[in-house]
C-alpha cells in the first residue's frame, strides 16, 4: 500500500506524482504484487484505518511531499498531521512502514528519529524502494542500499546511506480513480520530464532532493503517457513539474518535437528560468502546446539576483518576457522579497523595474524558507538568525533586517502591476472562477495588468 500524506492544496490540489512513479516501478519489478494507493486528500482517519485492516498490506509506503507551505505569512507545520497518520498506520498494521518523499528527504534523519518508521529512503525512491522490498522478500541484508535509512542492528543508531546512482528511466502509473478528481478540481495533471539541478541558488532544496546532475527522462515514454491521458481521459492540459524545464535544452527540444510529430492537441505549462532559451525554442514550445510559463525570477534587481545565486540579470528577464509575449505565451514571475542581502534600495529597484514588464503577474513570497544543507543556512547561522543546532523542521525564515516590510503591498500597488501575495489567493474563488469560465489549467492570466 502506497499512501500520499499530502493535503496541501494551495493554490490548487496536486496529483500525488511520487506514488504514481513508485507504483509503476513496483509493478514492473514485482508483477505478482497488488499495489494499492491511498490519497489523504480523500481519506479520513477512520477510512485509512479501515483500508489498512481490509487490505492487510505486506508493506506500507508513506510519501511526505511538503513539510510546510514555505510561506512566511502562514508558518503552519504539517508534521503533526503526518505523526497522526503514522500513529494510525501503527495501530492498524504491524507490517513494515517505509517513509520517503521530497519533504522527508530534506530532513531525512530528523524525521526518521521523530516518526520512527522501519525504513526510509532519502531522495528519489523508486529503485531503493524496490531493492528494499526484494531484500525483505528474500530475507537478505538491506543495510547497504543507497539512500536507505534504518536502525543500526548493532547499537540502534540511525544509519543513512549516501546516494551515488540516480534513475535515468521513470515510469508513471496514474490511478484512474484519482485522475478524475484532480482533472476536475485543478484542471490539469502533472508529469515530470527531468530530475536534478546544477544551479547554486543559495536557498534551494531541489539539488539536495534530486541531486545536481540533470537526468532527462525518456521523451518517448513521456509522450506515450501524454497520448494515453488524452485518449483515455480527455486530459489536454498538463504541468511539467521539473524544477526548471529549460535547464537542459537538447531533450526539451526533443520532447516538444515529439509532441508535434504525434499531433497531440494539448496545452502545457512549466517552471522556467528566464535564461537559457532562444526565440526559436520559444516558438517550438508554443507550437507543441506551451501556454503558460512560471518564471523562477526571484528579483528584478541585479544586485539581489547575485545575492540569491542567480546566473542572469534583469535585462535577460525583460528580454525573455518580451519573447514570451511575442509568441503569445502567458507568463508570470515568482519573486522573493526581503531575502538575503535585500535592502530598501534593492527592493525599490525591483518595484521600479516591474513597471517595464508588460502583461504579466507577479507572485511574491516574503523572506526565504531556510532549509538544511543550503548556503542560506550557513549565512543564517553566521548572522545569528538561527542556531547552529536548529533542525529547521519547524518553519524558519530569513527576512532581511534592512527592509521595511510594512509598506510592501503599498509599494507593489503603486507600480500599477498585478502583484498577488500568498494571502491574496483564495482557492475556492479560483476554482469557482475556472469552472464558470470552463477553463482548464492555469488561470492567472486573468489577473494581468498592462
Amino acid at each position: 500500500m502506497l499512501i500520499s500524506a499530502n493535503q496541501y492544496c494551495t493554490p490548487y490540489p496536486v496529483y500525488p506524482l511520487a506514488i504514481a512513479c513508485l507504483k509503476a516501478c513496483l509493478k514492473t519489478e514485482f508483477p505478482h504484487f497488488d499495489v494499492v494507493t491511498l490519497d489523504m486528500n480523500f481519506e479520513t482517519s477512520d477510512s485509512l484505518a479501515a483500508a489498512l485492516k481490509r487490505e492487510q498490506p505486506d508493506y506500507i509506503g508513506l510519501s511526505l511531499r511538503n513539510i510546510d507551505g514555505a510561506n512566511s505569512l502562514d508558518q503552519s507545520s504539517f508534521i503533526p498531521g503526518y505523526q497522526h497518520i503514522v500513529n494510525i498506520i501503527r495501530a492498524s498494521s504491524s507490517q513494515p512502514l517505509i517513509i520517503g518523499g521530497a519533504g522527508f528527504s530534506i530532513y531525512a534523519k530528523t524525521l526518521f528519529e521523530l516518526l520512527q518508521p522501519d525504513f526510509a529512503v532519502k531522495g528519489e525512491g523508486e529503485k531503493p524502494f524496490a531493492e528494499l522490498i526484494r531484500c525483505l522478500e528474500n530475507g537478505l541484508d538491506a543495510t547497504a542500499i543507497e539512500g536507505l535509512l534504518c536502525k543500526n542492528p548493532a547499537n540502534g543508531s540511525v544509519m543513512m546511506n549516501p546516494r551515488r546512482k540516480f534513475t535515468q528511466k521513470l515510469g508513471v502509473d496514474f490511478d484512474s480513480s484519482l485522475i478524475d478528481y484532480y482533472w476536475e478540481h485543478s484542471g490539469m495533471l502533472n508529469i515530470q520530464t527531468k530530475r536534478g539541478c546544477y544551479n547554486k541558488c543559495i536557498y534551494c532544496s531541489y539539488p539536495l532532493i534530486e541531486g545536481r546532475k540533470v537526468r532527462t527522462l525518456d521523451t518517448g515514454e513521456i509522450v506515450d503517457n501524454l497520448e494515453r491521458l488524452l485518449k483515455e481521459k480527455g486530459i489536454n492540459y498538463v504541468f511539467f513539474t521539473d524544477s526548471i524545464f529549460n535547464i537542459e535544452d537538447v531533450k526539451t527540444v526533443e520532447l516538444a518535437e515529439k509532441i508535434i510529430q504525434r499531433n497531440l492537441k494539448i496545452q502545457w505549462a512549466s517552471y522556467f528560468s528566464p535564461s537559457n532559451i532562444t526565440d526559436e525554442q520559444m516558438a517550438l514550445y508554443k507550437r507543441s502546446g506551451l501556454s503558460h510559463i512560471e518564471f523562477g525570477t526571484e528579483s528584478f534587481c541585479d544586485r539581489q539576483l547575485k545575492n540569491y545565486g542567480k546566473r542572469f540579470t534583469f535585462d535577460t528577464v525583460l528580454k525573455t518576457s518580451e519573447m514570451a509575449l511575442k509568441h503569445n505565451v502567458f507568463y508570470a514571475h515568482f519573486l522573493i522579497l526581503g531575502g538575503y542581502g535585500e535592502t530598501d534600495d534593492t527592493l525599490a529597484e525591483t518595484f521600479e523595474n516591474s513597471k517595464k514588464l508588460r502583461y504579466t503577474v507577479m507572485f511574491p513570497f516574503v523572506g526565504m524558507r531556510i532549509y538544511p544543507g543550503t548556503r542560506l543556512q550557513k549565512y543564517a547561522i553566521r548572522e545569528g538568525v538561527i542556531a547552529a543546532n536548529d533542525t529547521l523542521l519547524e518553519p524558519a525564515y530569513y527576512i532581511s533586517k534592512n527592509v521595511d516590510l510594512s509598506t510592501l503591498k503599498e509599494q507593489a500597488k503603486a507600480t500599477g502591476k498585478a502583484w498577488i501575495f500568498p494571502d491574496d489567493i483564495k482557492n475556492d474563488e479560483m476554482e469557482a472562477f475556472r469552472i464558470k469560465r470552463k477553463k482548464k489549467g492555469l488561470i492567472w492570466e486573468y489577473l494581468r495588468m498592462p
